[in-house]
């Protein structure tokens, strides 16, 4: 399932609180595609605190607390990690990572937490949701079988890389044109993950993140930015990053494309692109300034002018996914529009012959 997906549902599992609709949710997925970013998504788009527990991390008593005598009985002290409707408000989310790796003792302290929203006397608030995350058995990471009794607790959903909506973070983001633009040339590299060979640095969505700081960092280094960018997504695929960048030296001037001024679409492939990726970045920039509708416009009327229209469909595609509505009230795209009318009607019948 795509990121943007699971947005949509961990929204809607946090507003059905309200309702007291809410079922815990187990997020699946290998390695880097985001499973902990997500979360974080839902509590700042929602503005409540977020409770990251790592269960690996855990002991038994440090869910369940510790006993201590009162009187002639025994109580348990509640753990202070966990959500107090005094200490941490009315609303949030309870993060339980790294699920597949806690020990089997760990989770079967874990089931009451989860099932019943409970442990002994401590009851978890009404208004706050439970979402899980972990690796999948085969990605070779520290991880234990979910016990049927645990799994039955959740409903459960897997999460696959996708690009678009990794571009559409990227720009909102503020990550380096460059690297978006690489992985519009290589798309197969977003995530390439072999579990049986176990390496240490390869590429993900997270990593891909680790090699824009990295380019932040060593970008005026050339002698030390190979060796940065294949420690963060490994030795192959750093190697193509540095030569792409290097490269981006020949784009055409995106300030003149943007002032509407003439400027030439690039040859290569590789090129445009770049060149789409940095208009899109331009984009974004300029989205709450006042002449941003004559950027749009400007970038529009470039768009149309790739010789592989499709190139122009995807830049068009990036930018209104960054910057929303405003960009289909700007004149150029109703022309824009008209120019690939006959692209996307061959497109549906091709759709519909299949």
């Amino acid at each position: 399932m795509r990121p943007s997906h699971i947005l949509e549902i961990l929204d809607r599992e946090f507003v059905s609180t309200e309702a007291a609709a809410h079922t815990p949710v187990m997020l699946w997925g290998p390695p880097g595609v985001g499973k902990s970013q997500i979360i974080g998504e839902i509590a700042l788009n929602h503005g409540v605190p977020l409770i990251d527990i790592r269960l690996s991390q855990m002991e038994p008593t440090d869910l369940r607390g510790v006993p201590f005598r009162k009187g002639d009985m025994v109580e348990w002290s509640v753990p202070a990690l966990l959500p107090d409707e005094r200490r941490h408000g009315a609303r949030g989310i309870l993060f339980l990572d790294e699920i597949t790796s806690a020990t089997p003792t760990v989770t079967a302290a874990a089931y009451q937490l989860i099932l019943d929203r409970r442990l002994g006397e401590y009851h978890v608030p009404r208004g706050w949701v439970i979402f899980a995350a972990g690796n999948r058995h085969g990605d070779r990471g520290v991880s234990y079988v979910m016990p049927a009794p645990l799994a039955n607790r959740f409903t459960h959903y897997e999460i696959e890389p996708n690009l678009d909506d990794w571009v559409a973070w990227a720009h909102a983001a503020g990550i380096d044109a460059r690297v978006i633009a690489f992985l519009r040339f290589r798309p197969d590299l977003l995530f390439d993950f072999n579990p049986a060979q176990s390496p240490l640095a390869f590429p993900s969505p997270r990593s891909w993140e680790y090699a824009h700081r990295a380019l932040v960092k060593f970008g005026d280094a050339p002698e030390l930015l190979l060796d940065a960018l294949q420690a963060c997504v490994g030795r192959a695929a750093g190697l193509e990053l540095k030569a792409y960048v290097e490269n981006m030296d020949r784009l055409p001037d995106i300030d003149a494309i943007v002032k509407g001024e003439s400027a030439a679409v690039p040859e290569e492939i590789d090129l445009q692109y770049g060149v789409a990726a940095a208009l899109v970045r331009r984009a974004v920039q300029v989205r709450n300034l006042p002449h941003a509708t004559l950027v749009y416009g400007s970038i529009l009327n470039y768009a149309r002018r790739f010789p592989q229209r499709e190139m122009g469909v995807m830049l068009v595609t990036d930018m209104h996914r960054s910057v929303g509505k405003p960009l289909i009230a700007v004149p150029e795209f109703a022309e824009w529009a008209a120019s690939i009318t006959d692209l996307v009607l061959y497109d549906l019948k091709l759709a519909s012959t299949m």
